[in-house]
């Protein structure tokens, strides 16, 4: 199977595992990129089934709304049932690396409001030890000098990554070479670095359902 056809994969599983517990008041969280497209558009087909959705990126609400979906502000809405979205990395204990497409703050908020984190990947992103992947941090744009500093004291090799500016108005740093131990530790010690908005790692609120697409199937992992 190519890669595309195993993101399919997954977004099914995510699919057929979420329909048949919306109700017409559910509204969905929607994560970002590649994967997260397919299950937008596989969920559009069901869209009758619930009320709306969350997106955690404005390309991920211009998509919604093309198929039909409305689309809440989340301050508007009380729970979320599901949060749904791909990751960059993840590992047997279900947390993350996500950024890849430069909407991870949006997506951590969302996946803190949903009562069941829901990651689609395919088996490539399933990995012993977290960090292969540059790990991104969304910075204040004053602050990318100071912030690239601590980070190198954290013992990583911080990029700028050129030409991106977030949904939110910053920038975006890609910490290469990064030794990843106790992941929801380090989440925190870069949190705290003033002017950092928020990273990657998803550990301190890692996935609670892993879909994993394989060549034998998708396989499911949970917390």
């Amino acid at each position: 199977m190519t890669q595309d056809q195993l993101k399919q994969a997954v977004a099914q599983a995510a699919v057929d595992h979420i329909v048949p517990k919306l109700t017409d008041r559910s509204i969905v969280g929607v994560g970002t990129g590649s994967t997260a497209n397919f299950f937008i558009d596989l969920l559009a087909r069901h869209k009758g089934f619930f009320d709306g959705a969350v997106a955690s990126s404005e390309a991920t609400a211009e998509r919604l709304k093309g198929h039909g979906i409305p689309v809440y502000d989340l301050n508007s809405v009380s729970e979320l049932e599901f949060y749904v979205d791909g990751a960059d990395e993840a590992n047997k204990h279900l947390e993350l690396i996500k950024g890849g497409g430069a909407a991870l703050t949006r997506e951590k908020i969302v996946a803190a409001v949903a009562k069941t984190f829901i990651c689609i990947a395919d088996a490539s992103k399933l990995v012993e030890q977290l960090g292969s992947f540059p790990l991104p941090v969304e910075v204040i744009p004053m602050a990318r000098s100071h912030v690239a500093r601590e980070l190198v004291k954290l013992g990583g090799d911080p990029v700028y990554r050129d030409g991106v500016v977030t949904d939110n108005g910053n920038v975006i740093l890609d910490v290469h070479n990064l030794l990843i131990g106790f992941a929801p530790e380090l989440e925190a010690q870069i949190n705290n670095i003033v002017g950092v908005v928020s990273n990657g790692l998803f550990a301190m609120r890692p996935a609670d359902l892993l879909l994993l697409g394989t060549k034998d199937g998708v396989q499911m992992l949970e917390r």
